[in-house]
């Protein structure tokens, strides 16, 4: 049986706190709209927050989407 493809803002989310985890800049932001430019920015500031905070690599590993423990 197939899944559902995934929520499209959670999707920004996760691709804008990869990118933000990465060290990337915000001005890297591939999305116009509104609503996902804003959920895409709310997952890079996570990141980088994250990255501050040294939740790189596998001390960040949970945080990751799809990761259940």
């Amino acid at each position: 049986m197939r899944r559902q493809k995934r929520d499209n803002i959670q999707r920004t989310f996760n691709k804008g706190y990869q990118a933000g985890v990465s060290g990337k800049s915000k001005s890297l932001c591939p999305n116009l709209n509104g609503e996902q430019k804003q959920s895409w920015l709310n997952g890079w500031r996570e990141g980088r927050e994250d990255n501050w905070n040294g939740l790189k690599g596998v001390s960040g590993i949970h945080k990751l989407p799809g990761i259940s423990t």
